[in-house]
């Protein structure tokens, strides 16, 4: 019997957030899907009787609306850059409508005490923030799901990929490369389950470089795509380009050159290896499999 059998999910339409609806409707629970746009197809959640229900995380009175609307006790919710007050505002209209339990999608990168987080440590300083106000507005009342690399970050190099060639400033850097579906599994495990469990830790299967990671993908697609490493000026450039936030592109970078491999010295890496299996009940997938499910989207 699930804790929670009728639960809401904010980011319906992306990889995590759509496995964490399929798995809390496997679990049991209705399923209602907040989206900004209910227009937008969502393909992946056909096969379930879920309501979509506009909202937006930064607006809470679209927050309250939908989860009014839905009746949810329980809702899965992710990290809004630039949302005011570090998501306070939403985390409150999710409450006061009636939310009793929440799972956030946080980070690994999270090494420390969340209220002891660098200034300058973009990624995990961000995620640390909402967690302290999720603590102040909903207590002990929350799950904070910290995955490490995701799989889907080599849809970064997409274009290249397409090229032939993939320029990075340390290819030889090491991830895990975790499945967002596994991320949304889990995530929709516990958000059903109700199990109040301060963080959990996941982390991939596999330590894989990003070379290795481009000879899967090359592998996979069956053609042949070339690794050159550039300097890290050369690499900022690109990742600018590309539309990221330079204090974001700084932390990129300075996690790939010069702290390679820090997800698997982190003080809670020998349990989040384990995480997927334990919460999920079910192997992890690892790089090969997940890159073979998604072929198509290269």
């Amino acid at each position: 019997m699930p804790a929670y059998n009728n639960v809401i999910v904010f980011g319906a339409t992306g990889a995590v957030g759509s496995a964490a609806a399929l798995r809390a409707h496997k679990d049991g629970a209705k399923v209602s899907l907040a989206v900004r746009d209910p227009s937008k197809p969502t393909p992946q959640l056909d096969g379930i009787p879920a309501e979509k229900v506009q909202a937006d995380l930064t607006q809470p009175e679209t927050v309250k609306v939908a989860v009014h609307q839905t009746g949810a006790k329980a809702a899965f919710i992710y990290a809004v850059w630039g949302a005011p007050d570090h998501m306070r505002p939403a985390l409150r209209a999710l409450k006061e409508a009636g939310i009793e339990f929440v799972v956030f999608l946080s980070s690994f990168s999270i090494e420390t005490d969340i209220r002891a987080v660098p200034s300058d440590d973009f990624i995990p300083l961000h995620h640390a923030e909402v967690e302290i106000a999720l603590e102040e507005v909903f207590g002990n009342d929350f799950v904070a799901i910290r995955p490490a690399y995701f799989a889907s970050n080599i849809f970064q190099q997409k274009h290249a990929i397409a090229q032939g060639e993939v320029k990075l400033p340390n290819p030889d850097a090491p991830f895990d490369w975790i499945s967002p579906d596994d991320i949304g599994d889990v995530s929709g495990a516990i958000l059903v389950s109700g199990q109040r469990v301060r963080s959990v830790g996941l982390l991939g299967p596999e330590k894989l470089s990003l070379k290795d990671a481009v000879g899967v993908v090359a592998s996979v697609l069956g053609k042949k795509i070339d690794v050159t490493k550039i300097s890290e000026e050369e690499a900022s450039a690109q990742l600018v380009q590309n539309g990221l936030p330079p204090p974001l592109v700084n932390w990129l970078i300075r996690n790939v050159v010069d702290r390679p491999g820090s997800f698997f010295s982190h003080h809670d890496a020998s349990n989040a290896v384990g995480n997927i299996q334990k919460y999920s009940q079910h192997a992890p997938q690892r790089f090969q499999e997940w890159v073979e499910a998604n072929k198509d989207k290269f």
